[in-house]
């Protein structure tokens, strides 16, 4: 597959006092940003920077995992298994790709060096638990969540894979790791925020601000500070563990979906707005967005992730992947 090529784009700017405006207060420079067609029909869903400078994608669709090689927009999926869904991808300590697959029920390795897939399925009585995303903790164990009501890790050791259920019941979501090595998860259904016990896997209940906010994904930025969307609310959420505070703020535009959030090396935090057709940038410092149009009508950003310089956007609603350069 070949890339679309290098486009130049005009970056709106605007703050939170106009955020509602129908025009953006003023433009920012332009930004370089590539777009890369992927394989047709793919539906690229969760994407993650592999070792030696490429793009990971699962390809949701069609059972496999991406590697697109950003250098030559050159494309390759590896299928996973029978019935395989993947929906997560990250790279692990080890430097391989960890995926949580839906359709097989099961968490899967891939091996970029040797080519080696491993896939450790949930236990038998667990049924379909609609697997999400996943994340490291500190000690290197994986965790994982499953939006029919449960979260849980596997050991790389013995592939041993341990589930607990969620109090709330369904909805289990984004996954993240805090820079103390503490992972967090949020749920959709059952709209909390969740800390995860790694040593025995109880977690704490934390409720946001507000009801029914429809928590969707989470990260953390470089002060331990938790960053999470609202898909319900339309909202984006800052909650600090230290203090137990919450600080919120209504993403731009009228009705905003915010899907997928990611805080950059810069502590600028990235979220997808399904309404706007956009992912939108909020800097904390000044309470300004910056809004990055998609490449085409429902491009629909289902994650985000990235490199230092460089971020990651899984379009699944047009079988591309942006990257946004934003190093000088």
């Amino acid at each position: 597959m070949k890339k679309l090529g290098l486009i130049v784009v005009a970056v709106s700017m605007f703050s939170s006092a106009t955020a509602c405006a129908e025009e953006p207060a003023s433009t920012k420079p332009t930004a370089n940003v590539q777009v890369f067609d992927v394989t047709s029909g793919s539906r690229p869903h969760d994407v993650a920077p592999a070792p030696d400078g490429k793009i990971w994608y699962t390809a949701q669709r069609q059972g496999a995992l991406g590697i697109l090689d950003p250098a030559t927009g050159a494309v390759e999926q590896i299928p996973l298994g029978p019935d395989s869904a993947p929906h997560g991808v990250i790279q692990g300590p080890d430097g391989m790709a960890w995926i949580t697959d839906g359709g097989q029920n099961a968490i899967v390795r891939f091996d970029p060096a040797t080519r080696k897939i491993d896939v450790w399925k949930l236990p038998a009585d667990s049924g379909y638990t609609n697997l999400n995303t996943g994340a490291f903790d500190g000690k290197g164990v994986h965790w994982f969540t499953g939006q029919n009501g449960i979260y849980g890790r596997v050991s790389a050791l013995d592939g041993k894979v341990t589930i607990w259920k969620d109090p709330k019941g369904r909805g289990p979501y984004g996954i993240a790791t805090a820079p103390d090595g503490t992972v967090w998860y949020v749920s959709l259904a059952g709209s909390h925020l969740a800390r995860i016990d790694s040593e025995d896997g109880s977690i704490e209940t934390i409720e946001p601000p507000t009801p029914g906010a429809g928590l969707r994904r989470v990260w953390a930025d470089s002060k331990g500070d938790l960053w999470i969307t609202g898909w319900n609310s339309g909202e984006l959420y800052r909650y600090r563990p230290a203090a137990e505070s919450w600080k919120t703020w209504k993403l731009p535009g009228e009705a905003p979906k915010a899907y997928a959030v990611y805080v950059d090396e810069r502590d600028l935090v990235w979220v997808s707005d399904f309404a706007a057709n956009a992912t939108l940038v909020f800097d904390a410092a000044d309470e300004s967005w910056t809004s990055y149009a998609g490449s085409a009508p429902g491009a629909n950003v289902r994650q985000i992730l990235g490199r230092p310089g460089q971020i990651f956007l899984p379009e699944s609603g047009t079988d591309r992947i942006m990257v946004v350069t934003t190093a000088e």
